[in-house]
């Protein structure tokens, strides 16, 4: 999850202590694919202090929230889509309205039905390099590497410049396929095709050149 999907599904009703524990699961699921231009979700704002009693009297600590089940975060991605899901009954091919209900289940790690709602939109509309692109995600966090690799490519096909989809094309060359060469290609490609790229956008790419190029000369 992203800054920005934190701060909109705040917007959306979801709960601070819930909205973070989803932002700090998509940390450790161990690829953050896309994150790095939509925002990052370790700039998330950690749960808020909880007061604990004790026998001195209430004390103020910093505790961890509660980790909601895969279950409960269905519960309320099914909750927050459903006035969308309402809406597209009346407009079933509008491709931004099946791009924000994806985006509901993608928040919420309910991959497979997020691909489903992707996959329409891209459909729908297949220059949606925005979901398209997070229909590649969704993919790779269901094992599909090659199916991500695929979307990315046709991403690129469409919009040959678009720096979420050389990002994430480099990690999943990277980390889906352990190739190096792939990966600093993509991210060559995006430093040289993005020469406006916010600095500290630009250094991490950097960084991560550096370090696939010293695992290489490591092999």
């Amino acid at each position: 999850m992203s800054l920005n999907e934190v701060q909109s599904a705040t917007v959306r009703g979801w709960k601070p202590a819930q909205v973070y524990t989803m932002a700090g699961i998509c940390v450790v699921i161990g690829l953050a694919l896309g994150y790095l231009f939509r925002g990052s979700a370790s700039n998330a704002v950690p749960a808020s202090p909880v007061v604990q009693a004790s026998g001195q009297g209430a004390t103020t600590a910093t505790a961890p929230a509660q980790m909601p089940s895969l279950d409960q975060m269905k519960q309320m991605a099914d909750k927050q889509a459903a006035p969308l899901l309402a809406k597209l009954k009346s407009d079933p091919n509008n491709s931004n309205l099946l791009n924000q209900i994806g985006t509901v289940y993608k928040a919420t790690h309910q991959f497979k039905q997020a691909i489903g709602f992707y996959q329409k939109a891209v459909q729908a509309d297949p220059r949606n390099h925005l979901a398209r692109t997070d229909l590649a995600s969704c993919l790779y966090y269901e094992g599909d590497v090659d199916g991500a690799l695929k979307q990315l490519q046709q991403a690129l096909t469409n919009n040959p410049k678009d720096a979420d989809s050389l990002f994430n094309l480099g990690m999943i060359r990277w980390k889906g396929k352990g190739d190096t060469n792939g990966a600093t290609q993509a991210w060559t490609q995006l430093l040289q095709s993005n020469p406006q790229l916010d600095p500290p956008k630009k250094t991490q790419v950097e960084k991560l050149l550096a370090q696939v190029q010293g695992q290489k000369s490591t092999n």
